[in-house]
């Protein structure tokens, strides 16, 4: 390494500018910077939806960067074997990226860093995607915090340093690396016909997500404690999908939401919880990896659940055709725009481990095929707490009624006509795009009868209790 030699900017799930650790202490260097994104397996093997919403954060930031007279250099393949490539090829002494704390991500990172290390290359990893390190927060007694609500009074009232600004300059190296077509990729080819459907949903790119803070901090967070809960309310940030590919930091959320809070907009404070809810997804994942594809609660392991999908009744539910309104809605929400409300998630994560009796990992793996905001911490997190399984979850003999809760919070049926058609002559124009996002193959029209509940709230709840009496808890 000297002091001209080249340091690749690895980015990943931080793809953005502003409040980059990494980036800002590789163009403080004062040496070249080559910005790099690679295709590698992990990458690949993301569900259809994940990977084209990726694939379109790619190409913001590869503007962006053009702005800044930089370049994007997109490499496909083995990651350790992409960076060598390009080490070779450019003289490059270092290589910087943004930490990622999901198990598979961070057992990559560890085998690359050690192989760079032994090249003679500097490997430099910097905080990313979260508040606060997840070995930086701990219990009085030492340990990570397995409950929610003390972890978030111990970190309330932290010290969190001003968001870095964007660079004003991106040293560029005398000559570029040679570079892949992004379209070449074709990483939105799994979603077939939905593409065109999903595309008009997405807000992507960093200045889009600083954008849709703003306009949520200015308009939304004073009654967000009451809205967020309504699905038929345009009441959430809607952030979660620009936080999963780092088109914003969760600092500059933390710090918008502080400042609203100072201005007198109490509500803000719940906005502060849900990002701390989603810190606590990522410490869980780093202190028990496990968390992402077994019981988190070991005593589960035995528990019948359900696993063949080719079960009718998990067919239907992944078609949004249940019979249950609330959790039809809410899985038709999610084929069109790729989101779903947490109210929502909520619902068809209940009703699928409880009334259907079905494993929660079927859940999670459709999730991570169809949510643009897919979160492998999030994802796995939150379907455990749904199931009862997972760390400071629902408890086992809570069993959401899908019924009294659209009453609740779907007084006037405005989420359900907004994505259910079959019911009416004029069905809305969301209602009627699902049909235009699914599978052909799945032969499903706005013109079919709506069905019967496959398993009513009654019965499934009553089911759902019977089957947790039988096992000690």
């Amino acid at each position: 390494m000297t002091e001209k030699s080249p340091i690749l900017m690895w980015f990943r799930r931080d793809l953005r500018l502003g409040d980059h650790e990494a980036l800002s202490a590789a163009c403080d260097s004062g040496r070249p910077v080559i910005p790099v994104f690679i295709y590698d397996e992990e990458t690949q093997g993301q569900g259809a939806a994940p990977r084209f919403r990726l694939s379109l954060s790619i190409e913001a930031l590869s503007k962006s960067l053009v702005e800044k007279k930089s370049k994007l250099i997109l490499r496909k393949g083995d990651a350790y074997s992409c960076l060598s490539k390009l080490i070779k090829e450019t003289g490059a002494g270092s290589v910087y990226w943004s930490r990622l704390y999901d198990p598979v991500s961070k057992d990559r990172d560890t085998r690359i860093k050690a192989a760079l290390k032994k090249d003679g290359i500097e490997a430099k990893s910097f905080k990313g995607h979260v508040l606060f390190e997840p070995w930086t927060v701990e219990t009085k007694s030492g340990g990570f915090y397995k409950v929610y609500t003390p972890m978030w009074k111990m970190v309330r009232d932290r010290d969190l340093p001003s968001a870095l600004p964007t660079p004003s300059k991106i040293p560029a190296p005398d000559s570029w690396p040679s570079s892949d077509a992004l379209n070449g990729w074709r990483m939105g080819a799994d979603m077939n016909r939905g593409r065109d459907v999903v595309v008009s949903y997405c807000t992507v790119g960093e200045t889009a997500a600083s954008h849709r803070l703003g306009v949520f901090i200015a308009n939304r967070v004073s009654n967000y404690q009451k809205n967020r809960d309504i699905p038929g309310v345009d009441g959430t940030s809607g952030l979660s999908e620009n936080l999963t590919y780092g088109e914003i930091s969760p600092r500059k959320c933390w710090h918008s939401g502080w400042d609203a809070l100072h201005d007198g907009k109490n509500d803000a404070e719940v906005f502060l919880k849900e990002l701390v809810w989603r810190e606590f997804a990522y410490h869980l994942a780093h202190h028990t990896p496990r968390i992402v594809s077994e019981n988190w609660k070991e005593d589960w392991d035995a528990f019948p659940w359900k696993t063949d999908e080719r079960l009718a009744e998990i067919k239907a539910w992944k078609q949004g055709r249940t019979g249950i309104r609330f959790v039809d809605a809410a899985m038709r929400e999610m084929y069109v725009t790729g989101t779903m409300h947490n109210r929502g998630r909520m619902i068809v994560a209940s009703y699928l481990t409880k009334h259907l009796m079905c494993h929660w990992k079927v859940g999670m793996e459709w999730f991570a095929e169809c949510l643009i905001d897919w979160d492998p911490c999030s994802n796995a997190m939150g379907w455990q707490w749904s199931a009862g399984s997972g760390p400071d979850a629902t408890p086992y003999f809570r069993v959401f009624n899908p019924v009294t809760q659209l009453d609740k919070f779907d007084k006037d049926r405005e989420y359900v006509r907004k994505w259910i058609a079959e019911e009416r002559q004029n069905p809305s124009a969301t209602a009627k795009s699902y049909f235009e996002a699914i599978p052909r193959s799945w032969n499903m029209s706005s013109n079919d009868d709506y069905p019967e509940p496959i398993v009513s709230a009654d019965e499934g709840r009553k089911r759902a209790l019977e089957a947790y009496e039988s096992r000690d808890f």
